[in-house]
């Protein structure tokens, strides 16, 4: 059974259901985060104390991004509200991308209307903010003009329509064009623990990308002045597929790792997942990423686990270009 009640992110109007046995609520749908949610009591009471609005609009972030990696109903710990604290925001560009792509999704066909009243009642506007990370009206509407002036949407009446704009040619290109940077990459980026005990797992993983055709990045194997945050979202946008490598020591598990294959599946990249397999067989690894199928390596076998790779991404992604014939 649901009954009305309120987001404990938000604090916006949201359908939860009744108690089930389970230490938390569970959200059935709130606009504001973008739908379903669960949050265990200790998260709830943590993010309800919170007044940092940004903190809860990376969290949402982190919401839209697993659901967009096919997980219903996300769950959030402790250990979520600590990871939506440390983790960078969008990018103004990244917000207007999101931003488009709702637009386009919302549409359901080439030349329909969308609704983008910016008015926090509205249920679309709950929607534009939660997937452009965006805190208030002010923010959609600048994100709105941007879209508007870039050409990739117009508004056909607004005052006629009471609010809806429409998806143009040029904007659905520009989704194509983000889609196809992508396929058309010889890049693999490579996400994992930077430690010295992984060094012969990364080297194992760099000779299976480059068996397979593709040419691995991994960032703190590359000059850059810029920040390592924005130098990190600039290779992912510029790589094929990631690997993401979720070995983790005894300090527990890697939050950039976890938040880097997230925003790859958010923009729509295979990500190919490892870890060392005593982790795996001891499922010390997140929930979230338990549903998918992982490639376990031991130190003793490292050669047959990048054959693995190998055959994984030649199966996953096809054949890269500097693929070498046997």
């Amino acid at each position: 059974m649901s009954r009305g009640g309120h987001c404990p992110i938000w604090g916006t109007a949201a359908e939860i259901s009744d108690p089930d046995g389970r230490d938390g609520i569970h959200v059935i749908f709130s606009p504001r985060a973008g739908g379903a949610y669960f949050i265990a009591k200790t998260a709830a009471e943590e993010i309800l104390s919170s007044r940092d609005k940004a903190i809860k609009s990376r969290l949402t972030s982190w919401l839209v991004e697993q659901r967009l990696l096919g997980v219903n109903c996300p769950e959030i710990t402790s250990a979520t509200v600590k990871e939506a604290e440390e983790r960078q925001p969008l990018s103004v560009h990244e917000r207007a991308d999101r931003l488009l792509k709702y637009l386009a999704v919302e549409s359901k066909k080439i030349g329909k209307r969308v609704d983008c009243k910016t008015d926090i009642s509205n249920l679309a506007e709950s929607f534009m903010r939660a997937y452009s990370e965006s805190v208030s009206a002010e923010e959609t509407k600048f994100l709105l003009g941007y879209l508007e002036e870039q050409g990739w949407m117009k508004d056909p009446g607004r005052d006629k329509h009471g609010g809806s704009v429409v998806v143009t040619v040029p904007g659905y290109a520009y989704l194509a064009e983000l889609e196809k940077t992508a396929v058309d990459s010889k890049q693999a980026f490579i996400a994992m623990w930077f430690d010295d005990s992984m060094s012969e797992a990364r080297e194992a993983i760099k000779d299976g990308i480059l068996h397979a055709g593709y040419v691995p990045s991994i960032i703190d194997e590359k000059p850059h002045n810029n920040k390592i945050d924005d130098e990190i979202i600039a290779e992912i946008r510029r790589s094929r597929f990631i690997i993401a490598d979720f070995t983790h020591g005894d300090a527990g598990m890697r939050g950039g790792v976890y938040y880097e294959a997230g925003f790859a599946r958010g923009l729509g990249l295979e990500v190919i997942s490892t870890c060392r397999q005593d982790l795996l067989d001891e499922n010390k690894i997140h929930f979230d990423t338990r549903q998918y199928n992982h490639i376990g390596w031991t130190k003793d076998k490292l050669g047959k686990f990048s054959k693995a790779l190998s055959d994984r991404i030649s199966a996953t992604i096809g054949d890269g270009p500097l693929k070498k014939t046997d």
